[in-house]
């Protein structure tokens, strides 16, 4: 595909989805240029690294910003420290040149991108309601992040 065709396949994928789709593919791209950074780390290419990592820092702190507080103070609190974590390691990986510290990063990623999915198939089959997915999710203690 020509990239300006690309450019606007892309554009058109993002106007036309839903919030639901939205947060998908923001999870899809911090893990896509999370793995990017990682290759330019063990290839030792820097330059394509820093490209990437900073993607993946930018997608997180977009996750996080668009937090609504307001509406579930702990749950949104506990993806914050999620997103967080995430993105001091990919900023770990990016000045210290450590492959460890995405492997952190992609797992948080990788099972914020699971939840999400199985999250959605809930809702999708009515077997739960938006309020019962919260509950759900500050009941599961594996969503704590420390450090």
């Amino acid at each position: 595909m020509q990239p300006q065709a690309a450019q606007q396949y892309l554009r058109t994928k993002v106007l036309t989805a839903t919030p639901e789709q939205l947060q998908l593919m923001l999870y899809d791209g911090a893990i896509r240029f999370s793995e990017q950074g990682k290759a330019g780390l063990e290839k030792q290419d820097l330059a394509a690294s820093h490209k990437a990592f900073t993607k993946a820092q930018a997608i997180l702190n977009e996750l996080n910003a668009t937090l609504k507080h307001e509406v579930h103070p702990e749950m949104c609190a506990k993806l914050a420290a999620l997103y967080n974590y995430a993105y001091r390691k990919l900023v770990e990986a990016n000045v210290r040149h450590i492959v460890s510290s995405v492997d952190e990063a992609l797992k948080v990623l990788h099972f914020q991108r699971e939840t999400w999915m199985l999250l959605m198939e809930k809702l999708r089959q009515g077997k739960t309601s938006p309020t019962e997915m919260v509950e759900a999710y500050e009941r599961d203690e594996t969503f704590s992040v420390q450090g």
